[in-house]
């Protein structure tokens, strides 16, 4: 396994307080413990910490069950019939909420207190501010996309309570001046693997552009990073060779932007949810197989056989369902011993190649030579051609026009990135989740489910929000 240390000093302030309302949580004086870079790094594991840990997990299990190409078993069963959220579910939205929240609050108290540091350079500062920022914009980016308004929680107003849910329009605006102020003082490189770097910040900023379709800010984003160089897709000749992407034992590659980091000893704790005992795959822990497909799957049945990625992918298991059941070989750990040590991609470089080409076509009225050598890029590779040299199952620029070239990218899109919770939000975005479940399932889908509802944990204790008037609708 990787001997790859993240040392991680857990503060009584952040591991104190699950319940991000807490009245009364344990702190660190700011003017005895912000002053050097030492100390601010400790205080920003807190604002990771909740996002990689247990209860940020039904944000995977949550989004995964819900498009076209994956089923969910257990309590993520019912989603797959999608009449709306179970009971279960929707308390481990709950569990979302609580980890981006926490998360958030960590960031403020990080914000507030990094500029009164008093052993630190400004420019130092300002870096770690900027991770803060990052990391606050990727969490409010995950709420607003998920439940629309929320409440904005910011250094100014992160002790009060009683807060009504923002505008959508308000939280975009802080994601955006956050990931501007990030872009500018976020280092080249990343200060850790697994925290951002201005790349990843211009890459965050390309995702939010496309998701509220200002088509020449995400292109002219997404080009910037394409064109700095610093990324290329991993080359592969055969299945397997996906393992050199996401295996345990990869360490970073050429293609990774940010990821969430893992190791043995404090393995991702999602990878319980993908395999069974006895295929070989993940040899310890639980094994509850909460993922599945079949044969007969639309999104399966009308991708390509020749494609390395879902020869990859996909393997045949029957879990009680059918000999054309099939699990998920995306992620495996076949050498673990306590916990797996494979990382969770958040953004790779294809999904840059991916959405310069889609903001692209946007905005020019229709796709270009450059913009379709992109998506052949991914593409090429997905089949175990050399992405940067033509091949036979090029897609060809004169066959597609503005929309279906558009429809061309998220079909690229849900191959590519399967099982990185891309599928749903992409469907979402694009406004394609309802005719694409009736498509693949003859099913009409339950409107409710386009929203998460707002959880009791927070109706509970902030009386700003009506538990009813201003509950998401379906709820």
């Amino acid at each position: 396994m990787r001997n790859f240390i993240y040392t991680i000093i857990v503060l009584m302030f952040f591991s104190g307080c699950d319940d991000m309302l807490e009245e009364n949580p344990k702190a660190i004086a700011s003017e005895t413990f912000y002053n050097t870079a030492e100390e601010i790094a400790a205080a920003l594991n807190g604002v990771y910490e909740p996002i990689h840990g247990s209860k940020f997990t039904s944000y995977f299990t949550l989004l995964e069950a819900c498009p076209d190409n994956v089923y969910g078993k257990g309590s993520l069963a019912t989603i797959s019939e999608y009449k709306g959220f179970s009971t279960a579910n929707i308390t481990n939205m709950g569990h979302v909420w609580t980890a981006l929240y926490l998360s958030i609050r960590n960031a403020n108290v990080v914000i507030k207190n990094t500029p009164g540091g008093t052993k630190i350079s400004e420019e130092k500062k300002a870096q770690f501010m900027a991770e803060a920022k990052f990391l606050r914009a990727f969490d409010y980016f995950a709420l607003v996309r998920l439940w629309a308004g929320v409440p904005l929680r910011t250094e100014e107003t992160m002790d009060v309570i009683e807060l009504p849910r923002a505008s959508v329009e308000d939280i975009y605006e802080l994601i955006l001046s956050d990931l501007e102020y990030a872009e500018e003082h976020l280092p080249d490189n990343p200060r850790l693997l697994g925290t951002p770097s201005k790349w990843t910040a211009k890459t965050l900023l390309a995702d939010v552009y496309l998701t509220l379709k200002k088509w020449e800010n995400a292109r002219d984003k997404a080009k910037e990073v394409i064109d700095s160089g610093k990324y290329s897709l991993v080359q592969v000749s055969e299945p397997d060779d996906f393992e050199k992407i996401y295996g345990a034992d990869i360490l970073t590659t050429s293609e990774e932007i940010f990821y969430f980091k893992y190791t043995d000893q404090k393995g991702w704790e999602l990878m319980n949810f993908f395999h069974i005992n006895g295929d070989g795959y993940k040899p310890y822990g639980n094994n509850w197989y909460s993922f599945y497909s079949t044969t007969n799957n639309y999104f399966y049945k009308n991708w390509d056989d020749r494609d390395l990625r879902k020869q990859h992918n996909f393997y045949l298991w029957d879990i009680g369902l059918g000999d054309n059941t099939m699990l998920f070989k995306k992620y495996i750990d076949p050498n673990g011993t306590t916990g797996s040590s494979n990382d969770w991609p958040i953004y790779r470089y294809p999904e840059v190649l991916l959405i310069y080409a889609e903001a692209a076509n946007w905005a020019n009225g229709g796709p270009t030579a450059e913009v379709m050598e992109c998506v052949n890029k991914v593409h090429r590779r997905g089949y175990g051609y050399n992405s940067e040299i033509e091949s036979p199952v090029d897609f060809k620029l004169s066959d597609y026009n503005v929309n279906s070239f558009s429809e061309l990218v998220l079909q690229e899109r849900g191959y590519e990135m399967i099982l990185e919770c891309k599928r749903w939000l992409d469907l979402l975005r694009t406004e394609k989740a309802v005719e694409t479940i009736k498509m693949s399932e003859g099913i009409d889908l339950d409107t409710s489910m386009l929203l998460w509802a707002i959880p009791v944990i927070e109706t509970n204790y902030n009386k700003a929000i009506d538990p009813v008037k201003d509950q998401n609708p379906g709820y």
